[in-house]
């Protein structure tokens, strides 16, 4: 079992430099690992071994993140969200199942539009907020993030946009959304070992990222640290922007 069997010697040391950069923005804003890894490993890489290659990572990072105050802030963190996982989870691992004979261009665009319009209206200075979020909107939100997760790897942005709306504090935030994507991840690992997309060789080059995202994410969390809860919400409406836009453009452009 080489890694190299699946790409050159070049592509790996570029797949590691992504890790690292995909983990150095998670740190800073608690989301768009996955965002950066397809990103950047499509580039190169056929999108299946590009899925394959950000799984690990995600995993190891969200439970760290999730787990950076203690199990006790979690399970409470559980229990608060408990039908958006719960409604995410079984999205996720049908979902899952079809991404070998379903396009994702129109989920991609479906997403990117309300996610990009969210981003860009609050950054413009337009407060669009959920002061009691009813039981309806989570699970519909859930079930939009754990759909377009199992499909392409990516669930942050629906999660993002709902946090931010219901103008989640800073630690609040970036303790939620490791739990969210933390379990988020665990299921997409059953769901791809289904789909076929972990196999022993995708499994070991997903391994091999795991250290440089952590490293990168212990980056960026020094850097977290040292912003105020305003620079937090600007900056994640900014990659959250970003995210749309990159969703768009997967969508438009294939």
């Amino acid at each position: 079992m080489n890694v190299f069997s699946l790409m050159s010697p070049q592509e790996f040391y570029l797949a590691l430099a992504i890790a690292f950069v995909a983990g150095w923005v998670k740190g800073m804003v608690g989301f768009a690992m996955p965002m950066v890894f397809v990103s950047g490993l499509s580039m190169v890489l056929p999108p299946n071994l590009a899925l394959a290659g950000l799984i690990l990572p995600t995993l190891v990072t969200n439970g760290v993140q999730a787990l950076r105050e203690g199990a006790p802030a979690a399970m409470a963190s559980i229990r608060r969200f408990r039908v958006f996982l719960g409604v995410g989870l079984v999205c996720l691992l049908a979902c899952a199942q079809l991404i070998n004979v379903l396009s994702t261009r129109t989920f991609l665009l479906t997403l990117g539009v309300p996610v990009s319009f969210f981003a860009l209206v609050q950054l413009l200075g337009l407060k669009l907020t959920l002061q009691k979020p009813t039981m309806r909107v989570e699970a519909l939100v859930g079930a939009v993030a754990g759909a377009v997760g199992g499909i392409s790897g990516v669930w942050g942005p629906p999660t993002v946009a709902y946090l931010t709306a219901l103008n989640t504090p800073k630690k609040d935030q970036m303790r939620v959304q490791g739990v969210i994507y933390g379990l988020g991840a665990v299921a997409l690992v059953v769901a791809h070992v289904g789909s076929g997309v972990l196999r022993p060789e995708t499994t070991l080059f997903s391994a091999l990222l795991i250290l440089p995202a952590l490293l990168g994410m212990r980056a960026g969390l020094f850097l977290q640290d040292r912003i105020d809860q305003a620079q937090f919400r600007k900056l994640t409406l900014l990659v959250l922007l970003i995210a749309g836009l990159n969703l768009l453009r997967r969508g438009i452009m294939g």
